[in-house]
């Protein structure tokens, strides 16, 4: 979450009167993330995000996104609700920008995940794949391996800023991954984003999912590659073995792998810290100024993606380990 969209008070005001939410209590800025202009909103109802849809999302794919969290809602997937206005509808516009009121979901995120969080994280992702299999929208992933090329064209030619030799690495890798790439495993609906900060818990319950602004219908086992990427390795960039054994069997306790999946981790891991490397990198060197937004460091995906180039077999990474 973020802010780059400055909400003033008659605009508020405006939006706010299409809902039956009560009168105005506080409204801040939350920081953290870097896609959207997120507000804690806190009314007579209650407390709701207010969410401004801008860079990447595009505004044709925000009735998926807000249609597969009622859908995920419906079965049980404990999710936030789009709050709809008066006249029934979810998406309005607010700053000249589209924007949904969203339901507030109690709970903290965890700064140093731990073995038994994981596991948690690993049931509720495969509990979200199967109650997804039934929902009726599509949306291809357009930060899949196909964009990735096009993406580090934006910025190549400044990447070594970041870090001597980046480019290089870069370029080598991603002629792998385009040689390498699957694709005959399970696909469906995934979340595509699942870190740490979109996963609430309360007294080491998950108490919720957020943020599926990058929900798409890929490769199940990708999502699982993203989740490894982001929750499985420690502050110093080491792999956590046990971590990533009790992710699996949170996750096959719901879903089991097929051995197609479990063959191609390795590769999808590596294309999953490819991913964030790339959106990192970019939005490392292009952050507007003033956003109230902190970006993240790519390197920190370089450093697992030379990991994960060392794996040979889904073993390293605690599937199948007792």
């Amino acid at each position: 979450m973020a802010v780059y969209t400055d909400v003033t008070d008659g605009e508020l005001e405006a939006f706010l009167s299409a809902y039956d939410l009560g009168a105005l209590l506080s409204f801040k800025g939350i920081a953290e993330g870097v896609e959207n202009s997120n507000f804690l909103l806190h009314t007579e109802a209650g407390y709701f995000i207010l969410t401004l849809y801008e860079k990447r999302v595009a505004a044709g794919d925000l009735p998926f996104f807000l249609g597969l969290m009622e859908h995920l809602a419906d079965r049980g997937v404990r999710c936030p609700l789009p709050v709809r206005a008066r006249d029934g509808e979810a998406l309005r516009r607010i700053a000249g920008r589209p924007a949904a009121i969203i339901s507030f979901l109690d709970g903290m995120w965890l700064r140093r995940p731990q073995p038994q969080h994981c596991a948690s994280l690993g049931r509720a992702l495969g509990e979200m794949h199967q109650a997804a299999a039934d929902f009726p929208l599509r949306r291809a992933n357009a930060l899949s391996v196909a964009a990735w090329r096009p993406l580090f064209a934006l910025s190549s030619e400044r990447s070594d800023e970041v870090e001597p030799g980046l480019g290089e690495f870069v370029a080598r890798e991603l002629e792998f991954l385009e040689r390498s790439w699957p694709d005959a495993l399970p696909d469906g609906v995934i979340h595509a984003d699942l870190f740490p900060d979109n996963v609430f818990f309360l007294k080491n319950r998950l108490s919720g999912l957020i943020d599926f602004y990058f929900a798409c219908n890929d490769l199940l086992a990708y999502d699982l590659a993203v989740c490894l990427n982001a929750w499985c390795f420690e502050p110093d960039r080491s792999f956590n073995v046990t971590k990533g054994r009790a992710l699996f069997q949170g996750y096959q306790s719901v879903r089991p792998l097929t051995a197609a999946e479990r063959d191609a981790l390795p590769v999808l891991a590596r294309g999953a810290a490819m991913r964030f490397l790339l959106t990192r990198l970019y939005d490392w060197l292009t952050v507007p100024e003033g956003a109230l937004v902190t970006p993240k460091d790519p390197a920190e995906y370089a450093r697992k993606l030379r990991f994960h180039q060392k794996v040979g077999d889904a073993a390293d990474y605690g599937l199948g380990l007792r």
